[in-house]
């Protein structure tokens, strides 16, 4: 088998809801979702999630091999990048690829990846995660009663710009959750997407951990501070947890080293190679992982061959415009289906006749650092700091 080509395309999220963290928010609820799908001269074509920078540049180091050698050719990938870096985006883009070859080699023998990997159980505990920083009262508590309607019974919310409003929504959906059978102190998490300084962050934490219950708090401070990361640890009882935005294991030793995480995650867009290293990595340091993204599914059939899964983030309930995937959510597990390969089927047809897609020009949003960040000093009433 050859690989022959590959194609791109771009398809959203509908998310029916505004969807944002503290450093900005997509207020139309539509995200974009993009997809690169590898051919070859055997019919079989596998499907990526993830960018598509350098896209070129990363397929002239697999073009014409055989896609069943996946970790090799995952490296072949990464030198291929060598003089530049393999980092940000170009770190996405060859976990697409990668993910679209570990598709087709569970596709050449007709079973689900889940089987491939030696997973013996196809049920992946799962917790909610909405996103949630732009939404009021009301609809915070209806959008995790139907992730708990799923059996759903463990959020993660977004936060960091005012301690009262964190424990005011914290304490919403707590409510929620223990209504819904999760008991007297159900699984709550913070995410912070970096916003903090370490100080910011072990008092924000202790302040919330006065009268609340954190499994983790997430990037706390930025991805690489591991001094910070650390600090804020051993100042805090919630674990820290860390890792979707790093991009290749030399970024995670020197966290997992320095003890300066607890949990440890992957991003889905970084493929499945990487994030079976990564979990065997963190295993050899006795840490949980956890795969973080909307798109997870790849993920989500890795996490059943690891000894150290802990939960994997679910975001949107439905999946993007134009996919379809072959699992179910069934008492706030991920429950994947028999299907050869990650079971995605992609309808080009219905991608291409959307007729809207998200302004790649967007200057506003979850992806934009704001120039505050870490370094206000007072919250205001509406949530804001200066």
């Amino acid at each position: 088998m050859k690989i022959t080509g590959y194609r791109t395309l771009t398809t959203v999220q509908e998310w029916g809801r505004p969807v944002g963290d503290a450093n900005g928010i997509f207020a139309d609820g539509i995200t974009s979702v993009p997809i690169i799908q590898v051919e070859t001269d055997e019919g079989i074509t596998g499907t990526g999630f993830g960018s598509h920078v350098q896209v070129e540049t990363i397929f002239a180091a697999i073009e014409g091999e055989d896609p069943r050698s996946v970790t090799a050719l995952y490296d072949r990938m990464l030198r291929r990048t060598f003089k530049a870096g393999h980092g940000g985006a170009v770190f996405s883009t060859i976990g697409a690829f990668d993910t679209a070859l570990w598709d087709i080699k569970a596709k050449a023998v007709g079973e689900p990846l889940w089987r491939l990997l030696g997973g013996r159980d196809r049920v992946v505990p799962a917790y909610a995660s909405g996103l949630d920083i732009g939404l009021n009262d009301d609809e915070l508590v209806a959008t995790y009663q139907t992730y708990a309607d799923h059996g759903l019974l463990a959020a993660k919310l977004k936060g960091g710009l005012d301690v009262e409003r964190d424990r005011q929504r914290l304490t919403l959906v707590q409510d929620v959750l223990r209504q819904a059978g999760g008991g007297p102190r159900p699984g709550l998490m913070l995410d912070a997407n970096e916003s903090w300084n370490r100080k910011q962050a072990v008092r924000h934490i202790s302040e919330l951990e006065r009268t609340l219950d954190l499994v983790w708090v997430e990037e706390p401070v930025r991805r690489w501070d591991v001094d910070g990361l650390a600090t804020v640890g051993h100042g805090i009882r919630a674990s820290v947890a860390t890792g979707e935005n790093l991009t290749g294991l030399e970024q995670f030793r020197p966290l997992l080293v320095a003890g300066a995480v607890d949990i440890v995650q992957a991003s889905a867009s970084c493929g499945v190679t990487h994030f079976l290293r990564v979990a065997a990595t963190a295993h050899a340091h006795d840490l949980p992982v956890s795969p973080i993204g909307n798109i997870s599914v790849a993920l989500t059939h890795a996490a059943t061959s690891i000894p150290n899964h802990l939960v994997t983030e679910l975001q949107d309930l439905q999946p993007p415009v134009g996919v379809t995937v072959d699992r179910r959510i069934e008492h706030g597990a991920l429950v994947l289906g028999d299907s050869a390969g990650i079971g995605v089927q992609v309808d080009e047809n219905v991608i291409s006749t959307r007729g809207h897609q998200p302004n790649a020009q967007q200057t506003v949003g979850p992806h934009v650092r704001p120039p505050r960040a870490g370094l206000r000093l007072l919250t205001a009433a509406d949530g804001h700091q200066s």
